[in-house]
């Protein structure tokens, strides 16, 4: 379907009808436009691995006090288990 669409008479076609479209003055433009905007994609992407969630104290503790909480109902969940399996 698409074999034969790098050839360079294409590509001079494609280019042709850009040049029509946009006209010559706004070809740099929209080049430099979507270089930046490649740039700031790929430092979005690599700073965003980087970087790693700040979490507040009050959030950790919040944290630290529920997963005490559930450690409880999991043993109360435990004892009554075996309470039943043994009655």
């Amino acid at each position: 379907m698409f074999t034969g669409l790098g050839s360079p008479s294409h590509l001079i076609l494609v280019l042709a009808i850009v040049l029509l479209l946009f006209g010559a003055k706004r070809i740099p433009e929209l080049a430099k436009g979507l270089g930046t905007g490649i740039k700031e994609f790929r430092e979005g992407i690599s700073s965003s691995d980087d970087a790693k969630p700040e979490v507040s104290e009050s959030e950790m503790s919040h944290h630290k006090g529920r997963r005490e909480s559930e450690a409880r109902d999991d043993e109360t969940l435990r004892t009554h288990a075996g309470q039943r399996r043994s009655s």
